[in-house]
């Protein structure tokens, strides 16, 4: 899942270059929202975050060493956006994605254990969401998650490992809001 972003687009943007920092934000807006939303669990709120995140990217990227390392540099100041969003406490309405559309007879229990999983990953604080987002989803390395956070390795081992615990405990004591629907013969 891990795109590269040109190292030299990078330099340019870092030397001013609006329009190269035009083309990284067009290039990676699309992938940091979808983090965003994976760790909020609120499109707005992931809306609002990615755009703080670019502001916050703009503005320090000068500081950046190392081109060649802008995505998970980037992460770091989405990841922190994350944080300030869910600390406002602000919630949208809960999206209904079944609701978009009609859903075959044998997708209905794909959609009941997805909500399932939803629920308990919205019990994990969002400390632990983001290391599992970054680690499971990004498929970033325990080191290249630390550096995304900005803590060590093993810190990301012990929020992972707390986060994959919880979550086993809370699809584990989640009773089923439902009846499996029977597979048919």
């Amino acid at each position: 899942m891990a795109v590269l972003m040109d190292p030299e687009l990078v330099i340019r943007a870092q030397g001013g270059d609006e329009a190269a920092f035009a083309a990284i934000t067009a290039a990676s807006y699309g992938r940091l929202q979808q983090v965003a939303y994976r760790i909020l669990r609120d499109r707005h709120l992931a809306e609002d975050a990615t755009q703080q995140a670019l502001v916050k990217i703009w503005r320090k990227l000068p500081t950046l060493r190392d081109p060649a390392k802008f995505e998970g540099w980037s992460y770091r100041f989405l990841v922190n956006a994350c944080m300030a969003e869910a600390r406002r406490g602000k919630r949208s309405l809960p999206e209904l994605p079944f609701m978009r559309e009609p859903i075959a007879p044998d997708e209905v229990n794909v959609v009941l254990d997805r909500d399932l999983l939803q629920r308990g990953f919205e019990r994990l604080s969002v400390d632990q969401r983001a290391v599992i987002v970054l680690h499971h989803y990004l498929d970033l390395t325990l080191e290249d998650t630390a550096a995304a956070l900005g803590i060590p390795v093993g810190t990301v081992n012990s929020r992972l490992g707390r986060a994959m615990a919880k979550l086993r405990l809370a699809l584990h004591a989640e009773p089923p809001a439902y009846e499996p629907v029977p597979e048919e013969v």
